[in-house]
């Protein structure tokens, strides 16, 4: 007996509206998904008074978003080749292959991000120049940036952490188009931030895809230059 493969457009149906359903199906699991796993984090942010003594706990609290945010683009890219009906299958297993890899090279990169926020909080009492300032500060969106590339390339591909670093440097300047868009989709996270904590965590779903798409060239780049 042959067995039969069901391909996404059985599964899914071929008209507008089971299509349209599919899609809202996943924006609504995934979006479950990364409040599931960023719970621990959101948790402790929303028990943090807003003061500067608590940033090092605000950037322990920052520790699972990185890799729940790895696991969303791990299946906001399944949905982009081959959609079918199980997001959550895909976003577990883009967790599961992404979690140790992200954690190796972020959790030093909160600590970096960190301390440069501790400074930027006592410049003025200790006297120091408002240069510096700037100068902190353009050091914390470089190493953001940096982040938003190395997130993806974790997420997707099994570089070592080594690699990754070097390529995330590497496509900040490399794809300056593609690190404009994630300035772009920093500046639309931080003012629904700005506007409701709770709003940032309702759109994580619609931002991380947009964040994916965002990415799309430096992947395109990193498979035909850095894998076989």
């Amino acid at each position: 007996m042959t067995a039969m493969t069901t391909r996404p457009d059985d599964e899914i149906g071929t008209g507008p509206l089971p299509r349209w359903s599919a899609v809202v199906y996943w924006f609504l699991v995934v979006e479950g998904m990364l409040v599931l796993t960023s719970l621990p984090g959101l948790v402790l942010l929303q028990l943090l008074e807003r003061d500067t003594s608590n940033i090092p706990l605000m950037a322990l609290a920052c520790v699972p978003f990185a890799p729940s945010v790895a696991a969303a683009v791990y299946a906001w890219r399944v949905f982009g080749r081959d959609r079918d009906l199980s997001p959550a299958r895909h976003f577990w297993r883009g967790y599961r292959l992404d979690v140790l890899d992200v954690l190796r090279w972020w959790v030093p990169t909160l600590g970096i991000l960190g301390i440069i926020a501790v400074n930027l909080t006592h410049l003025g009492a200790v006297g120091f120049s408002p240069l510096l300032g700037v100068a902190l500060g353009a050091v914390a969106l470089l190493v953001v940036l940096w982040s938003a590339h190395a997130l993806v390339l974790s997420a997707l591909f099994s570089f070592r952490t080594r690699d990754v670093a070097r390529l995330g440097a590497y496509f900040v300047a490399g794809k300056p188009l593609v690190t404009l868009g994630f300035v772009s989709v920093l500046v639309l996270t931080l003012a629904v931030t700005y506007a409701s904590d709770w709003l940032l965590v309702l759109l994580a779903a619609p931002l991380t895809y947009l964040y994916a798409r965002t990415a799309a060239p430096v992947v395109a780049a990193a498979e035909a230059q850095f894998t076989a």
